[in-house]
């Protein structure tokens, strides 16, 4: 436990900043997810818009350091693939 009060303000801080990091990784999550279902019933209409709603969520992941940027690219990337795939 921490002992100091830099200690202290500093757990404090880490805990807030979790819940908050927290809920961004969940929701870019759900956007992904969307895309993924779409992909699934084969619809490309509802897969491309999946994607174009999931890209700047992704994005701003990055930015908010959530996400490295390599990381989110390589996931636009693949999921783009994917959707141009359908036919």
């Amino acid at each position: 436990m921490a002992n100091t009060p830099q200690a202290k303000k500093r757990a404090r801080q880490n805990e807030k900043r979790f819940a908050i990091n927290k809920a961004r990784r969940s929701r870019i999550r759900t956007y992904l997810r969307k895309v993924e279902e779409a992909i699934a019933s084969g619809d490309k209409e509802a897969a491309t818009a999946a994607l174009r709603a999931a890209q700047p969520e992704l994005m701003r992941g990055v930015t908010k350091g959530v996400y490295h940027k390599n990381t989110a690219s390589r996931k636009i990337s693949r999921l783009s693939a994917r959707v141009k795939a359908l036919g």
